[in-house]
């Protein structure tokens, strides 16, 4: 008999199935620690299971939310700084979630590549794991995908999906009324939004990635990858106090389109822009930018990533409540008759 040549392997066209396998392996540890009642599977079956009567709930209402990272990622590929980017995949989903008055129950990732890198995806995996740790939501499965041809050398894209529940009845906003007190959550930077103008005026300014941060301290490119806070565990303790008639998360669209997303039809809000201090990321961008400000107030967070809607009679408990969690809390308005967003004061 002669020998036969070896045909074409799937690892000949790029797909590394041994190397899929040690990144689960890897990665167990990280979402074994994220466990929580209800967690029923671990990781590598083909779907995961959740037990909701072993979570607590007797009349569950479940709500799911799914995001990404945005153009953020490519400062992260950029600088090879991908430590802390799955917490802010985490952060957009869940910090969603408790908008509606869900508890974040389990979180799933879909992690998609050219050329899977065993270091860079359990970095990026551990920090997923780091934000579902600090959410009390269980990393229970998801799904990694090597697609050579796909993705230049280094690139990668991420998504998530978390699932929270409710009991029936509990569900946010509710009861808001003219008079209402807008408490303002702060942010830790830019968080997730807004990532393709901030690289715009990146590129406008000249400054390289590694350049001194102008703003702050440390590089200009660590300073850009502050990942986005999670605000899960203090503001459901908020909820549960009693008083809180709506969340809202900060986004895209800044407070001038996000806040009116939980307000009922012909409610506006009245808001004090010398209630808090401008992070100097936001300075920075204005002024590099030539931003005005009203433009600035739809495209960022300016400094405030959740807001806290609650009745009055509540308003300072529950200030002292978040402060205790580690809050900066700031007292920026209130609620009208109306539509849309009043602002007095300036930021800049």
């Amino acid at each position: 008999m002669t020998d036969k040549k070896p045909g074409l392997t799937y690892a000949d066209a790029g797909v590394d199935i041994d190397a899929g396998n040690a990144l689960v392996e890897r990665i167990k540890p990280a979402a074994k620690r994220t466990q929580r009642a209800g967690t029923m599977s671990g990781l590598g079956g083909f779907g995961a299971l959740f037990d909701l009567k072993a979570a607590g709930y007797n009349d569950p209402i479940l709500v799911g939310a799914t995001d990404g990272v945005g153009t953020k990622l490519r400062i992260a590929i950029d600088t090879g700084n991908v430590d802390t980017i799955g917490i802010d995949l985490v952060a957009m989903c869940v910090n969603d979630l408790v908008c509606q008055g869900a508890e974040p129950l389990f979180f799933l990732d879909y992690f998609a590549t050219g050329k899977l890198e065993l270091d860079q995806a359990t970095a990026i995996i551990n920090g997923i794991a780091e934000g579902c740790a600090q959410s009390g939501c269980a990393l229970i499965g998801g799904e990694t995908a090597e697609m050579p041809g796909m993705y230049s050398k280094g690139d990668f894209d991420l998504a998530g999906f978390a699932v929270g529940a409710m009991e029936r009845g509990a569900d946010l906003p509710a009861g808001v009324a003219e008079g209402d007190v807008l408490l303002g959550l702060a942010s830790n930077g830019v968080h997730s939004n807004g990532y393709s103008f901030v690289r715009k005026v990146v590129e406008m300014s000249g400054l390289g990635w590694d350049a001194d941060c102008p703003f702050g301290d440390g590089t200009l490119g660590a300073a850009l990858l502050a990942p986005t806070r999670l605000y899960v565990t203090q503001t459901l303790a908020a909820v549960r106090s009693g008083g809180v008639h709506a969340l809202a998360h900060i986004t895209g669209g800044g407070l001038t389109e996000n806040l009116p997303r939980v307000l009922p039809e012909g409610m506006g809000a009245q808001i004090d822009l010398s209630s808090w201090d401008l992070p100097p990321v936001f300075g920075w961008l204005a002024k590099t930018a030539d931003m005005a400000e009203g433009e600035l107030l739809k495209t960022f967070n300016c400094g405030i990533g959740m807001i806290v809607v609650v009745d009055p009679a509540r308003a300072d408990a529950i200030t002292e409540l978040l402060t205790e969690a580690g809050e900066t809390v700031s007292r920026i308005g209130t609620l009208t008759a109306g539509d849309g967003v009043a602002y007095t004061g300036h930021l800049l």
